[in-house]
């Protein structure tokens, strides 16, 4: 069953006769379109059980109809010059529509004088992110090469460390490297942090200079045909004295501990209480404020999550970090993560590039 059929399944279960879907990220997963959408929110896609039309401008209409063509899509594509809400007039006269949670206000206030007053608007709760949750052959495939890029990446980058470089310096190199070796763009702004800057998740690379006896901590991500990788990795300039050892060896412990816990039918409250557990036990209880990981695929924060709302059982196909981390404030912070796949009975990490420790 593909991505469009398991919708529709979706909508006769619930009782909707068509739904709205106006999120870009949630657009692409359904029509398969790679290359065609940038961040613009300048699409709408109507599905009902005949099938679906996607309504976009000039600007998109001729790439989406291409690549309609290319992947075999059923998908309908009409860039009639006119606002979506009138359009979505001349395909839903009456019925239960349904309508993305994430909408804005303004927007459904808007739709609301528009429709047919037989028209029932319905608001719905993550349906096509749910869908999305368990990842498909040819998304998975998309990931394993974004990772392959980040992997390259972390390599050319020790390479390229030592003291005096600045953090942003660092940042940019690893920027450059994945766009110029398989990346189609990065997945989220690239983290750089050394020293004190490091105990703070997600900080900002600077100007500071790195110096010997600092650790460093990267975080960055590739993308490819829209999809994302997600890896951190922490090296230590110079031998580290006990203290910075006695850490990275517990952010090892944690990350491996939960690789090896996680499965089908574990909660992610589970895996997060895990890492805490192992990290208390080697006296960094209460250094990790952050939840231990979350999903990624055509976004870099995806359901489900590994954390204390994580409530749900995890399932075979789902996608999800694993970063443990220690953050001592005015002193130092550091984290280790992998992504991978839930698969029957077990954990398969993506991540290549090594656990060890890396003394530059």
């Amino acid at each position: 069953m593909n991505r469009l059929e398991r919708l529709q399944q979706q909508l006769a279960t619930e009782g909707f006769d068509a739904f709205l879907v106006r999120d870009t990220p949630n657009i692409a997963y359904l029509t398969g379109f790679t290359g065609v959408f940038d961040e613009e929110r300048a699409h709408s896609l109507l599905v009902d059980a005949q099938g679906c039309v996607l309504h976009t401008d000039s600007r998109y209409a001729n790439a989406c109809k291409q690549a309609a063509i290319a992947c075999g899509s059923p998908v309908q594509v009409d860039d009639d010059a006119v606002p979506y809400t009138e359009w979505l007039t001349r395909y839903v006269s009456q019925g239960k529509l349904g309508i993305e949670d994430s909408m804005p206000l303004a927007e459904f206030r808007k739709l609301e004088k528009t429709m047919s007053q037989a028209v029932q608007l319905c608001e719905t709760s993550r349906v096509v992110n749910t869908l999305r949750q368990v990842k498909d052959a040819a998304e998975l495939n998309h990931m394993r090469a974004a990772q392959a890029v980040t992997d390259a990446a972390f390599v050319h980058i020790c390479r390229f460390i030592k003291p005096g470089v600045t953090e942003r310096e660092v940042a940019r190199e690893l920027n450059n490297f994945m766009l110029a070796h398989g990346a189609d763009g990065l997945a989220f702004p690239t983290i750089v942090a050394a020293g004190a800057n490091a105990a703070n998740p997600h900080a900002q690379p600077g100007e500071a200079a790195l110096e010997v006896g600092q650790c460093v901590v990267m975080d960055f991500g590739a993308k490819v045909a829209g999809y994302c990788s997600d890896m951190t990795r922490t090296v230590f300039l110079g031998v580290p004295n006990e203290h910075l050892s006695r850490a990275y060896a517990a952010i090892r412990e944690a990350n491996e501990a939960v690789a090896a816990f996680l499965k089908p039918g574990v909660s992610g409250k589970q895996a997060h209480q895990l890492a805490l557990d192992v990290l208390e036990a080697a006296g960094f209880g209460g250094t990790m404020g952050h939840g231990l990981g979350h999903s990624l695929g055509l976004e870099i924060h995806e359901d489900p999550v590994l954390s204390p709302r994580g409530e749900e059982a995890l399932q075979v196909g789902n996608v999800v970090t694993v970063e443990p981390g220690i953050y001592i404030p005015n002193e130092f912070g550091m984290r280790l993560e992998d992504f991978g796949i839930v698969i029957e009975g077990g954990f398969e990490v993506v991540t290549q590039s090594s656990h060890n420790m890396l003394v530059l």
